[in-house]
């Protein structure tokens, strides 16, 4: 099954469905404004990456956006095997479900089509396989484990570095990102700031603190920890030329054969 997307609220089609292609057309976007509004309308996460190319699949009106971004870790895009600016993430992808099951292998060729005549050479892309849950239970991520990246052919690399997670009461992540931008005080870090406060953190007392303290203390009393096992890691070699260095970085077994497609997700926290 492949997985669909419509005010956040996910379902699924059967990957045997034909998309008539007739009907469809795809197009690169010029600008962040269309393609944000869809993904913080449509996708469970809510959120728009730091964008680099982003496509729009059509039927009259938009019905599926791609958006191949920068990551926030650099090192992400070191494991590629080309120029820093060759390489790119495929950050959000996410089709309406009004969609026929087979339309995100088609999309997703459409957009390769465009990335390798803009000198894009591989791609990177991961899937999360753990559901999550806000604190009432209702499901905000049921996880996948990249059936779409499967049937296009990637490369298997691997789980991304075990970490625990913080999940606010809606269930979703507290990031990494979030945590260090609050300590530092860097660009956004009210923002950070007032996502704890909505979620019942105290205010800082005075702008002056020692704001890495404050979220010590703060971040356990909206919060709850999750041992995550690490994404699936899936790869792609957009220019021809790196086809066998791509497949170098595949997963191997101790047989030296690679590991194969991760079928199933992670056993759901309690």
């Amino acid at each position: 099954m492949n997985q669909r997307w419509f005010k956040r609220l996910g379902s699924w089609r059967d990957e045997d469905e034909i998309i008539d292609t007739r009907a469809y057309e795809v197009a690169e976007i010029a600008d962040d404004n269309t393609p944000k509004a869809f993904v913080e309308e449509h996708h469970y996460s809510g959120t728009y990456p730091a964008a680099r190319k982003r496509f729009g699949l059509y039927r009259g009106e938009l019905v599926g956006v791609a958006v191949f971004s920068h990551p926030p870790n650099e090192a992400v895009l070191r494991k590629l095997p080309c120029e820093r600016m060759a390489g790119i993430e495929l950050g959000r992808f996410v089709l309406r479900n009004d969609v026929p099951g087979n339309g995100e292998s088609w999309f997703l060729a459409r957009c390769f089509e465009h990335l390798r005549s803009s000198g894009i050479e591989a791609l990177v892309s991961h899937s999360d396989p753990m559901p999550r849950r806000d604190v009432e239970g209702n499901m905000v991520l049921p996880g996948h484990v990249g059936n779409i990246y499967q049937a296009t052919n990637a490369i298997y690399g691997g789980r991304t570095k075990a970490r625990a997670l913080w999940l606010l009461p809606d269930g979703t992540v507290f990031s990494e990102r979030a945590m260090s931008k609050i300590r530092s005080r860097d660009r956004g870090y009210r923002y950070a700031i007032d996502q704890l406060v909505k979620h019942g953190a105290e205010q800082p007392l005075d702008i002056g603190q020692d704001l890495g303290a404050w979220m010590r203390e703060q971040l356990p009393r909206v919060a709850r920890r999750l041992k995550h096992r690490g994404n699936h890691r899936y790869l792609w070699a957009i220019s021809k030329h790196l086809r066998k260095a791509i497949r170098d970085l595949a997963v191997v077994d101790e047989d030296g054969a690679p590991v194969k497609y991760p079928k199933r997700l992670d056993q759901e926290a309690a």
